[in-house]
């Protein structure tokens, strides 16, 4: 009989691509690991590691079965789900992920309003940057991540529903006292210094790519992976940016501009195809999809 914790281990292999890795992963030694995989070689009953020196690769049976053992645990997770609610209402841990603005408009607010509707459901919010949410929803490490599907970094498959939830603008964030009517010309603010995201990030190469467009090299003043300390920044009168709208927050006494032509993102709840439904999942996927959609961002088409 196939472990369901064995299974798990052959499936973050396949997923992270060394023993060590995934040793990390669950806070075990590689030896252990790979003693449990040697043992679910015997449960299945036949190889399914080839090693070379000290590194082990999947043979075409460990490809099949690590393909086949994500829907096997989340059967058995939908199934577990299901005896515990049975005759009440869903209950049990669902693992929502978000990139960092989506966790303070989406994540956070549906967690809080299922608190109260649903007690005995408990969501954990982590948060994950659109390329790491993926790989985190393929380990079982997330039931569902909230993300832009065009800017992961990874090719979603027929592994994976997507389920779009909002158009997000890129707007130019300028102090209060700078605001102004109208579309913004980059070109217009090229001597100001700028607050940028941190090097690679999407935005920090979409800003970027948008002040070379307009003409000119922004002279970056500051970086930050945080977007509250740009817009602290911006309301200090310290620098300009570029932010999602969605990353906006009311508290701070900014100004936004729109750009032209507009520049938009969408925004997506991505989540596994299981074998069967379940409850709890969509319940938390629901209440994400019936928030009010946020200042500056419009519901994607046919949403509610």
């Amino acid at each position: 009989m196939l472990n369901p914790w064995r299974l798990r281990l052959l499936s973050q292999l396949d997923a992270l691509g060394t023993v060590r890795a995934v040793a990390e992963a669950v806070n075990q030694s590689a030896s252990s690991v790979s003693q449990q995989l040697s043992v679910l070689e015997a449960e299945a009953g036949t190889p399914l590691l080839e090693r070379t020196g000290r590194r082990v690769r999947l043979t075409p049976a460990g490809q099949v079965l690590a393909r086949r053992a994500r829907a096997i645990l989340d059967h058995l997770a939908a199934v577990e789900a299901e005896l515990r609610g049975l005759g009440e209402e869903p209950a049990g841990l669902v693992r929502l992920g978000a990139f960092q603005s989506a966790i303070h408009t989406f994540a956070a607010p549906a967690a809080a309003r299922l608190a109260r509707s649903h007690p005995n459901l408990h969501v954990e919010l982590l948060e994950l940057e659109p390329h790491d949410g993926i790989p985190a929803l393929r380990l079982g490490d997330a039931d569902i991540v909230i993300t832009m599907p065009d800017h992961v970094g990874v090719a979603l498959g027929p592994d994976v529903e997507v389920v779009p939830l909002a158009v997000d603008q890129v707007v130019l964030v300028v102090p209060p006292e700078r605001a102004a009517a109208g579309p913004a010309d980059l070109a217009d603010h090229a001597g100001e210094p700028w607050a940028f995201d941190v090097p690679g990030s999407y935005m920090a190469t979409l800003a970027m790519r948008l002040c070379r467009q307009a003409g000119f090299e922004p002279r970056v003043a500051s970086r930050f992976g945080n977007h509250l300390l740009t817009l602290q920044h911006v309301e200090a009168g310290r620098a300009v940016a570029l932010l999602p709208a969605l990353a906006v927050d009311s508290r701070f006494r900014v100004a936004t501009r729109e750009l032209t032509p507009a520049v938009t993102r969408t925004i997506a709840a991505v989540l596994r195809r299981g074998t069967r439904p379940r409850p709890a999942v969509d319940l938390v996927l629901e209440a994400v999809r019936r928030l009010p959609a946020p200042l500056g961002v419009r519901p994607q088409a046919g949403e509610p």
